[in-house]
């Protein structure tokens, strides 16, 4: 080991570019070697090394004075380390932009109004690659910037000159907040997309998973073998594809996260209901939250086989704990999910790695669970939903909760939009009277109103249709001209639709009110005879009162 020198490491380091998990053995090997004060500096798993062995360098390009406070602020800022990564690297473009555009507004105090107007311009014009040193080749060089990325950029600078407004090392000169916001065109093209993963493709992956072994990892090419045992991939296989979680939540998932109930119930019906304790997470405290019985079944298997190993420290909490995915003291990686388990599940599937949405990954796995969970036959309601992903907002659920065209044909069909103003009513023509040539004179088709029948042509229009006023064209099935009709062989029975008006579609649904108020608006408008419904009441009433009478007048003189 003393013939190693970090020159040697630092080679082997930039050889095994593609190979994590080389890169991350010789910053093992490094560290040792300085532990022992063989070598004076280790390797740092995050340099990316060119050619000669040398460190890029990050800064390369950027004004000192805008390196210090950049510096400076993520020394400072109490945001989490993933995010306040991302964030420097953003500050740093913009540090190259600002040098190569204003070298003398290269200090984040000399920054005005019309700087941050015209920096929000330039956002809006960037291409993948720009304002970089040139050294990580995205395979999307050159394309625009997608509005999810620009956004990001501009909440960076804003957030940065915010806490340096704050913390009093520079002067306030304008307001980020308004000034960096993100424009209304750039916000109009994000909305709920969740990329859920197909159905049929969703399916072979669950299939894959559940019968997941040693052997579709153990490929010739430049993946070495797993490190991992079979148990240990099943468990994690069968964690992704089900319990719908978040990459770092799989990955600091603790020993003893699985319990069962095992109330009278369940015991009855001859199951159990499995419970999976959720670590906290970046929206939420730990939680608890219901999972397939399966799941449990897997991680009781791992757990079974899993070897004693010291525990680790969970950075979020700074605990102490043991790990449910840890083997020989090697925490599982985020990378192992994305760059060797997935691959290997869809060779297994036969299934695209890529398809019309992108790359499978990790996070597309919770978005398809949480879709069908929001689309199934008995679905989740939102709340229920957002209790079960661990979200802190319904807002962020509702990113998910994204309704398919199947689900929302059906409550289309359901809502009976085009029944529910439109109603159909049987019509009975007779042919022998068309044939005859009586039809002109005669009546030829009897609209079907339950009590009797209407003969007027135009039934369609008449305004008293759904509420009768028996006029001149009304005939009652009572009488014998009609009891003839239906007697007859040569009618046909026909069904004809009739739109309604808001009046009557309200009589319909609302029933006696709507009706007697429909029978109140009508009682003034003349029917297809002539008079109205109240003249027509009054002619019955004189009728009966006329009739009574007589029938009167005979009792008497019996």
């Amino acid at each position: 080991m003393e013939d190693l020198a970090l020159k040697d490491l630092a080679a082997l380091h930039g050889a095994y570019r593609s190979c994590p998990d080389v890169r991350h053995a010789l910053c093992t090997i490094s560290r040792v070697l300085k532990a022992l004060g063989i070598i004076s500096e280790a390797l740092k798993p995050g340099w990316f090394l060119g050619q000669g062995g040398k460190k890029s360098d990050i800064t390369v390009g950027i004004a000192p004075e805008w390196v210090q406070f950049v510096q400076r602020w993520r020394d400072t800022t109490t945001i989490q380390p993933p995010t306040r990564s991302q964030i420097y690297i953003r500050l740093l473009k913009t540090g190259r932009w600002i040098t190569k555009v204003h070298p003398d507004l290269a200090s984040p105090a000399l920054w005005t109004r019309d700087t941050a107007a015209e920096y929000v311009a330039a956002v809006l014009r960037l291409k993948v690659g720009e304002w970089t040193n040139g050294v990580h080749r995205h395979r999307a060089w050159g394309k625009p910037l997608s509005p999810r990325d620009r956004v990001g950029h501009l909440y960076s600078v804003k957030r940065f000159f915010l806490d340096c407004q704050e913390w009093e090392w520079i002067p306030r000169r304008f307001d980020p907040t308004r000034c960096l916001a993100t424009p209304r065109s750039v916000k109009s093209l994000i909305g709920p997309n969740p990329r859920v993963i197909a159905d049929d493709i969703w399916a072979k992956l669950l299939w894959a998973g559940l019968n997941v072994s040693q052997s579709d990892f153990d490929r010739s090419g430049t993946n070495p073998p797993s490190r991992y045992p079979p148990a240990l991939i099943r468990a994690l296989s069968v964690v992704w594809l089900f319990a719908g979680l978040r990459g770092d939540e799989i990955r600091r998932l603790r020993v003893g996260c699985i319990r069962w109930d095992l109330s009278a119930g369940n015991a009855a019906n001859g199951s159990r209901t499995c419970f999976l304790d959720v670590p906290v997470n970046k929206t939420s405290t730990a939680f608890t939250k219901p999972v397939d019985r399966v799941v449990g079944e897997a991680i009781e298997a791992w757990e079974r086989e899993r070897p004693n190993q010291p525990p680790g420290l969970d950075r979020k909490t700074g605990e102490l704990v043991h790990f449910l995915f840890a083997y020989r003291s090697y925490h599982l990686s985020q990378r192992f999910i994305n760059r060797a388990l997935i691959p290997a599940l869809c060779r297994k599937a036969s299934v695209p790695r890529e398809d019309a949405r992108g790359l499978i990954t990790i996070h597309r796995a919770r978005s398809t669970i949480a879709s069908q969970l929001f689309n199934a036959k008995e679905p989740m309601s939102l709340f229920e939903l957002q209790e079960w992903l661990g979200h802190r907002s319904p807002a962020s659920t509702q990113h998910y909760a994204k309704l398919t065209p199947k689900r929302l044909a059906k409550s289309y069909r359901d809502a009976e939009y085009f029944s529910r103003n439109v109603r159909t009513i049987q019509v009975l023509i007779d042919q022998d009277a068309i044939r005859t040539g009586t039809a002109a004179h005669e009546p030829w088709k009897f609209y079907d109103l339950g009590h009797g029948y209407c003969t007027y042509d135009f039934f369609e229009q008449c305004p008293h249709r759904m509420a009768c006023a028996k006029c001149a064209f009304y005939r009652p099935k009572s009488s014998t001209q009609m009891q003839i009709l239906e007697a007859k062989s040569n009618l046909l029975r026909l069904r004809q639709e009739i739109p309604l008006r808001e009046e009557e579609v309200a009589a319909v649904d609302d029933g006696l009110a709507a009706m007697e108020k429909l029978l109140a608006q009508l009682a003034d408008m003349p029917t297809p005879a002539g008079p109205t419904p109240r003249q027509l009441q009054t002619e019955r009433l004189v009728q009966l009162e006329v009739k009574s009478r007589s029938t009167g007048d005979e009792g008497a003189e019996k």
